[in-house]
């Protein structure tokens, strides 16, 4: 296997992680001052935990003001009406506590209260021209990797997919990763935010080797990368060995913390690799179906890394993933294809869809799916293997069926 000797690292300021790590805020929050902003999940409002939350920073002198009108894959009109209580409010600090929606929310209220908008003007890459207000960053679902990673996701009517803004400036302040707050998701949140997680680590490792420039500006996301290898694995091995248990049991704290564990290091990872096809084909698929991105990513992983057997290299890599969640075969190509069942194994259990079919997508539509999947050329060009879009309408094909091939003597 060829070993990758570049990286770059970009991450919060401090990183706080485990039961309780939320007694830390006060101590966060207070070298950026004392005028808080909140951006909440609109669930969390009436919880013990975020009373207790807000409560304990109150007492500690802060002034805190509480914004939750954070809807479901972010409409950009949501955003602007945010940003214009923001703006009104002039807060220090934005305090962001919530699933991936509510972070990535956060990052842009604060892009747009510093900068001004339309949000458009800073779509893709390096759009955004410098600092916006402090975050600090509270994840409750594990998943989204958000409070470490440079990059939020929008709905925008005017496209046919989410729309990514990716930039160093939107990597939170800080990061509190607390299990205690994942302890209420739902059943269903935490299994396509925790198979998203999956997803994250198992890209980010399979990523491709690109070429940095060191004479220029670097791009956000900079392919295979040497901080994040051993991450990547690492949060493979916790989310594949804990997550059905989280799902269902959830209130396993065990399982709760290595999940939460695993998000935290996947997100470190991707945050610096990008992720790469089940990604670029969920972002079409997701506004089209109206589903939650983790179940489209979590569907399309296996199916993306069937399509990349072909390259043995590739399958190197997929084997050290097999190797992580369990696989004991012993040839690169029995563990690779081990990693596969094993990822589809775990999408039966925690109820992600197997198909395309599943989830309202017809045959006819295949097509433009793969060309708008195409369009993400960020996503593509991180992919392992070219992926032009007869490659992507492949691996449609197959994800619509729900085929998969079997593996093959170990």
């Amino acid at each position: 296997m060829k070993y990758v000797t570049a990286g770059t690292l970009r991450l919060p300021a401090r990183v706080h992680f485990g039961y309780g790590a939320r007694a830390q805020l006060s101590e966060v929050l207070r070298p950026s001052g004392r005028c808080v902003l909140a951006i909440v999940d609109p669930f969390l409002i009436e919880t013990p935990i975020f009373r207790e939350t807000i409560t304990k920073l109150e007492t500690d002198g802060f002034d805190v003001a509480v914004h939750s009108d954070i809807s479901p894959e972010l409409p950009t009109a949501s955003l602007d009406a945010a940003a214009a209580f923001a703006r009104e409010y002039a807060p220090d600090v934005i305090l962001a506590i919530g699933g991936g929606s509510a972070l990535d929310a956060a990052k842009l209220v604060g892009l747009l209260a510093t900068h001004g908008g339309p949000l458009s003007r800073y779509y893709g890459e390096n759009q955004v021209p410098g600092p916006s207000l402090p975050l600090v960053a509270v994840p409750t679902t594990a998943g989204t990797g958000s409070e470490v990673t440079p990059v939020a996701v929008v709905s925008d009517p005017e496209h046919e997919m989410k729309v990514g803004i990716s930039s160093p400036y939107l990597i939170p302040t800080a990061a509190i990763v607390d299990p205690e707050f994942t302890l209420g998701a739902p059943r269903s949140v935490s299994a396509y935010a925790g198979i998203d997680a999956l997803v994250h680590a198992v890209e980010s490792y399979t990523a491709a080797q690109l070429e940095p420039s060191w004479d220029t500006a670097l791009p956000v996301f900079t392919g295979r990368n040497a901080f994040t290898e051993s991450m990547a694995l690492r949060a493979a091995e916790h989310l594949g060995a804990s997550l059905a248990a989280a799902v269902g049991d959830p209130g396993d704290r065990r399982a709760r913390e290595e999940v939460a564990y695993g998000s935290l290091l996947a997100g470190v990872a991707f945050g610096a690799t990008g992720t790469h096809l089940s990604h670029a084909l969920q972002y079409p698929i997701g506004a089209a179906t109206k589903t939650p991105h983790g179940l489209g990513t979590g569907l399309l992983l296996p199916y993306v890394l069937q399509a990349c057997l072909g390259d043995a290299g590739v399958v190197e890599r997929i084997a050290a993933v097999g190797g992580a969640l369990g696989s004991t075969a012993a040839t690169a190509d029995g563990r690779a294809r081990d990693a596969i069942s094993s990822i589809a194994a775990l999408n039966r259990v925690i109820g992600v869809p197997a198909s395309l079919q599943e989830i309202g997508i017809t045959r006819p539509q295949l097509p433009r799916l793969a060309e708008l999947a195409s369009r993400s050329t960020r996503l593509v060009a991180i992919a392992p293997i070219p992926a032009p879009p007869a490659v992507l309408l492949d691996i449609l094909e197959h994800a619509y069926t729900g085929h998969l091939t079997g593996r093959s003597d170990s």
